[in-house]
């Protein structure tokens, strides 16, 4: 972090009035608001949202697999498929690169408009409130009336304790509620399966707690939590519930080859995820709570974001209505 960007921030900070907001962003003006209590349930906190008419899950496919498409590709793929739009990859190697976020970015928010689809939410590499293009990036993404954003992701620090890794990226977190409540967005930081930070879920519920704002929480993705916790995931969702700010779905089941047991990732409803009680538990979200779909299943290398995947435009799009429809039908 630099010290040109530190003060850049602060000065941004405290021209933002955090306690006493107003700020015209794309021709939305934000009005000042009274003391926001602390850790309210998520359905009580969609009122705050600016730019989302409530009603019903947004659902947006992840745009890794259409990594290989073009703006206009994509959108067009997206309108055939049925989603209701896309969670765009706004980090490096993605659709927008992140010192391109000012230029690219609404142009991928016009091209959907286009073919009368949204960005649902975006995916970003942001980690940290200092770090280069993160102002850039939520504020342009507020202009466009974008009102979610996925974070990057923490490694544990061998050489702390893990009280003290929690401590430290909770002090992280806290400097980006502060950015996202003054673009008025909405973070989440994505449960990944395996030793990171969020992997076990109570370590994310205790940060959480410590950073204790509503404009960060948790985006909670059941197939990584069912990979840690197939019986408990319920525990940690009942835990988690208060923060979860958006939702990803995707399915797996466990394998083996060559003698070792392995993650082997499938579409929604070939695998082991719980879905209709998973589904049924979701009923207590607040009901416009915005859906990415992660397709990680083989598609010719699509799914791991290649640009030059082994897949066609129909194929991928049969791949694309099957998940949703599957969505559509058994989420009621």
């Amino acid at each position: 972090m630099t010290k040109t960007t530190n003060s850049s921030r602060r000065s941004f900070l405290q021209k933002a009035g955090l306690a006493s907001l107003t700020l015209p962003l794309g021709g939305y003006q934000l009005l000042k608001a009274a003391p926001l209590p602390a850790r309210q349930p998520q359905e009580k906190l969609s009122v705050l949202q600016p730019f989302r008419t409530v009603g019903k899950h947004k659902i947006g496919i992840f745009s890794k697999a259409l990594q290989w498409t073009d703006l206009n590709q994509m959108a067009d793929m997206v309108a055939e498929s049925g989603f209701d739009g896309v969670d765009l990859t706004v980090r490096p190697g993605g659709h927008v690169e992140p010192e391109r976020a000012k230029d690219d970015l609404p142009k991928y928010a016009e091209a959907m408009k286009k073919v009368g689809k949204e960005i649902v939410m975006i995916t970003t590499a942001i980690d940290d409130a200092d770090a280069p293009y993160t102002v850039e990036i939520l504020e342009t993404a507020s202009k466009l009336g974008l009102g979610y954003y996925r974070m990057g992701w923490y490694k544990y620090d061998a050489q702390k304790s893990v009280a003290d890794n929690l401590s430290f990226y909770a002090e992280k977190m806290k400097s980006l509620a502060e950015l996202n409540k003054a673009y008025r967005i909405w973070g989440g930081y994505q449960n990944i399966a395996g030793a990171n930070v969020g992997s076990p879920l109570w370590d994310l519920v205790q940060i959480l707690q410590q950073v204790n704002s509503p404009w960060l929480g948790s985006q909670y993705d059941i197939r990584h939590a069912f990979v840690e916790g197939a019986n408990s995931w319920p525990l940690g969702f009942d835990q988690l519930r208060p923060d979860i700010k958006t939702i990803v779905l995707k399915d797996f089941y466990w394998g083996k080859a060559n003698g070792k047991w392995e993650i082997v990732n499938v579409p929604m409803g070939e695998g082991m995820v719980d879905f209709k009680n998973y589904f049924d538990k979701m009923k207590v979200l607040a009901p416009d709570m915005p859906i990415s779909v992660h397709q990680e299943y083989d598609l010719g290398g699509a799914e791991l974001g290649q640009v030059k995947a082994n897949i066609t435009e129909a194929e991928l799009i049969i791949a694309m209505k099957k998940d949703f429809e599957f969505i559509k039908k058994n989420l009621v």
